[in-house]
Formats: structure tokens, C-alpha cells, sequence
């Protein structure tokens, strides 16, 4: 429900302007003057200002210029009985939104509320998807159709309150993502609250997500809140929650369910508004099966799936997400073709995490504007190899025939995705545009095994 304030002097026009607005359901406040209008801005959340020029004690004109410094986001409609052009023109240019002359239409002042709201909701939701663009543009690095598609997802799941399960290897960037979901929600003025579910004792968990009494057990010298308290209103990010033990799985379930809390020794239920954002590294349909893990809390988490995939599946992300970190430790250096063949080859078990500590070593170990491959295999401590092709073009291809040509090329052309795809069938039929098993057909007809380009 928007909210709106009447400074006018004349207490016939609050009156009477006010009960105009009360019909269609508006909050309303009044004030005789501007000092009394802006006392109101401070303890009120307002939306639009109804603002007579001639007031006692301070100008409307001076008003508005002061309310456009101190609250940018109100839209101010000014009214008068003796308008002329030049005022109207001067208050415009101060800010205003319309000027109106007295007396006052039912019709026109309703219109313009309408109007104004309506150009007040459009600039802050332009202003939220700009902060949303930025956000994510700036913290989901790529140009990898895969990473396109985690873009996506966030912004698609930001405007909800579902439940989001991300998955992915160590070291992907699962929290970042957390972030990001959070920050691009209507929540993003409440707490970020995160706990690593591997990294406390299960004897303690409890006590973290849901807090504890004075006395609930031999340590608990003092009440405290837990992580569920602390979130209220915002997004708890459980991380590592496949290491979460059963009975806490359980109270996490049943805090899902009903929305409530009790601390530990306590006997008060405390309301809880959080939403809740997990990730894993496992796979927690297996550990499901395995009894590891609660399937009814697993499909409750599992709302909107988001899976992050290693930097090994997103090679044209590398060189980009090098930049970017070079960038953000200040320095500017050039990869040469040998260093960006290294990138893409080596296969980055630590995913992210390992490449900007790259990127950190780089910008402390590396003297040169430019970096080469050797260069890159010293900082990592890795050889680098030699990868030949077995199936080389022959010098005298364009002596051949057509169809000799095209089977060399065919040939060639099939062991380089092979090479570049770590062996991986699929994959290389997906790169190819074929089926995998036309894939096999055709590597049984060059004598090509592709267990031969399986990464050591």
C-alpha cells in the first residue's frame, strides 16, 4: 500500500484531498507546513507528496529543493492557487513530477497519483534490475553457454522464495552463487547468514543452526542465537549440507515444514522467515539410496536445482576469468597462444580457487607484460606436454583425390576432438554434431581408439 503526504496550509485541502485518497485504499499523512511535513519523512516511509507552494515558516519550492536532496525516490506533486508559468517551470526543473492549480479535481488528483506511482515503481524496479545486471555480471564470470545458463537461473530464481539445491565440485564457486541469489532478492536488505556444515562438529551443529539456552549443556554458559534466528528475514546458506548428520537433518526438515524454531534446552518456539539456499559437492540422490542422507528433506531443498560445472567443462571461460582476477590483484599481463593452450589443457582439480591463486601468483611471481606457456608450467610446477595428433595431414593432401583428402581430414578431424575432450565419447559426439554411437561407427572405420586420448 503506497503512502502519501499533504503539506497545505489550508486545512480544507488536507481534508479534503485526504479523504480522496483514503477511498482508493492509500495510507495518508497530513502536515500544515514543511517543517512538520519533513518531521514526517523521517519517521514515515513515503511514496508521493501533495506540496502547496506558499506554506508558513519554509517556501514549498524551498521544500522540494530539500526533499530532493534528502529523498531522491519521492515523487512531488505541487499545487497552488496563484500558479504562473515561470513557478511551474522552476519546480519542474527542481524535481517535481506535475504541477497542479488550485482548485483541486477529484479526477486530476487521482490521475496523477496513478501517474506519479507508477513512474516511482518503474524507476525502482529499473534501478533493481540494474543492480541485478551488475551483480551478476560482475561476480558469474564466462561466456560459456553453461555459465550463460547459471546466469539465467539466478536471475529466474532471485524473484522467487523457492528453496535452491547447487551442486558442484569444490572450488566452482557454489557461495558466490549463494551470494548472488540473495543479493538479487527482495531479501537483500536482511542477513546473509552462512554455515559450513563440514567444518563443525556433529555435536555442535544443533546448537549453531538453532542457537541454545544458558545451561542446555556443559559449554553453554550463555544464551545464544543460532544461525536460523540470525537469518530471519534474509537467506541461510547451508554449505556442504550432504555432511549434515541425520538428526540435524531432521530438525532442519521439520523447521522447513512448520517454520518454527526451538533453541536447545529451550522451551519457547520462535518464528522463523528464512529462505533457504543449499549446496553440495556429493550427490545426494546417491547418498539418499546409500541412507546417508533424508529424501524427503533432499526433494524439500531440491526446488530449484543449480548445478555449477567445473572449469574443465568451460575451457573458453579461462582466459576470462584470468583477466578478470589479474585485474582485481592490479596487474595487466598478456597471455601468448602457448600459455592459453596450457589453460585449456591442464585440467584445474581446485576449479576457480585454483586459478585465481594462479592469478595471485602471477601478479607476485611474474616480471613480464606478457606470459607464455613454460612460463605458466613453472608457476604450477607442471610440465607440459607435447600432445600429438596421431592422424597428421599429409603434406601431399592436395595431390590426392577428393575422397582420400576428405577421409584423411575426417580422420585428423576426429582424433583432435577426441584429444580436446579427454577421450570422452559423448562429449566429442556433442562437439562433432553427431550421435555418439554414429561417433563409434566412424572411429571403428579409422581404427581410432579413443581410450588412447583418455587425460592420464
Amino acid at each position: 500500500m503506497s503512502a502519501i503526504l499533504i503539506i497545505d496550509d489550508e486545512p480544507g485541502i488536507r481534508h479534503t484531498v485526504a479523504s480522496i485518497l483514503e477511498d482508493e485504499k492509500y495510507r495518508v499523512f497530513t502536515a500544515e507546513d514543511a517543517i512538520s511535513g519533513l518531521e514526517t519523512l523521517n519517521r514515515e516511509i513515503i511514496d508521493l507528496i501533495f506540496l502547496d507552494v506558499l506554506l508558513p515558516k519554509m517556501g514549498g519550492l524551498d521544500a522540494l529543493e530539500k526533499i530532493r536532496k534528502e529523498w531522491p525516490a519521492v515523487e512531488i506533486v505541487m499545487i497552488s492557487g496563484h500558479a504562473n508559468i515561470d513557478m511551474a517551470v522552476r519546480a519542474v526543473k527542481l524535481g517535481a513530477f506535475d504541477f497542479l492549480e488550485k482548485p483541486l479535481s477529484l479526477d486530476k488528483i487521482l490521475t496523477t497519483c496513478r501517474n506519479a506511482l507508477a513512474i516511482r515503481k518503474l524507476r525502482e524496479e529499473n534501478k533493481s534490475l540494474k543492480r541485478i545486471s551488475r551483480i551478476i555480471k560482475e561476480e558469474i564470470i564466462g561466456t560459456s553457454a553453461a555459465i550463460g545458463n547459471v546466469r539465467e537461473t539466478i536471475r529466474q530464481a532471485a524473484e522467487s522464495d523457492a528453496r535452491i539445491l547447487i551442486t558442484g565440485e569444490n572450488g566452482t564457486g557454489k557461495e558466490i552463487i549463494a551470494r548472488a541469489i540473495h543479493l538479487n532478492s527482495a531479501r537483500s536488505e536482511n542477513q546473509f547468514v552462512d554455515i559450513n556444515c563440514a567444518a563443525i562438529p556433529e555435536t555442535l551443529i544443533e546448537s549453531e543452526l538453532f542457537g541454545h539456552e544458558k545451561g542446555a549443556f556443559t559449554d553453554a554458559i550463555s544464551k545464544r542465537k543460532g544461525r536460523f534466528e540470525l537469518a530471519h528475514g534474509g537467506t541461510l546458506f547451508l554449505d556442504e549440507i550432504g555432511d549434515m548428520s541425520l538428526s540435524a537433518q531432521a530438525k532442519v526438515l521439520r523447521v522447513i515444514q512448520e517454520q518454527k524454531i526451538e533453541r536447545l534446552g529451550g522451551e519457547k518456539t520462535i518464528e522463523t522467515d528464512v529462505r533457504i539456499i543449499a549446496a553440495t559437492n556429493q550427490d545426494l540422490e546417491k547418498a539418499c539410496e546409500k541412507g546417508r542422507f533424508r529424501q524427503d528433506l533432499f526433494f524439500r531443498l531440491n526446488v530449484i536445482p543449480i548445478h555449477v560445472p567445473p572449469l574443465r567443462e568451460r575451457l573458453e571461460d579461462i582466459p576470462v576469468l584470468l583477466y578478470h582476477f589479474l585485474k582485481a590483484f592490479k596487474r595487466e599481463v598478456l597471455l601468448e597462444t602457448g600459455a592459453v593452450e596450457f589453460l585449456t589443457a591442464h585440467e584445474w582439480p581446485g576449479n576457480v580457487r585454483e586459478l585465481k591463486n594462479l592469478a595471485e601468483r602471477i601478479a607476485v611471481m611474474h616480471r613480464g607484460d606478457s606470459i607464455s606457456g613454460e612460463d605458466l608450467g613453472k608457476l604450477l610446477n607442471k610440465k607440459i606436454k607435447k600432445h600429438k595428433i596421431k592422424g597428421n595431414l599429409p603434406e601431399d593432401i592436395f595431390e590426392r583425390s577428393f575422397n582420400e583428402a576428405k577421409e584423411n581430414f575426417e580422420k585428423c578431424y576426429l582424433e583432435f576432438q577426441l584429444f580436446k575432450n579427454k577421450g570422452i565419447i559423448s562429449k566429442a559426439a556433442e562437439a562433432v554434431g553427431v550421435y555418439p554411437s554414429n561417433l563409434h561407427a566412424k572411429l571403428k572405420k579409422h581404427n581410432i581408439a579413443a581410450a588412447s586420448f583418455t587425460s592420464e
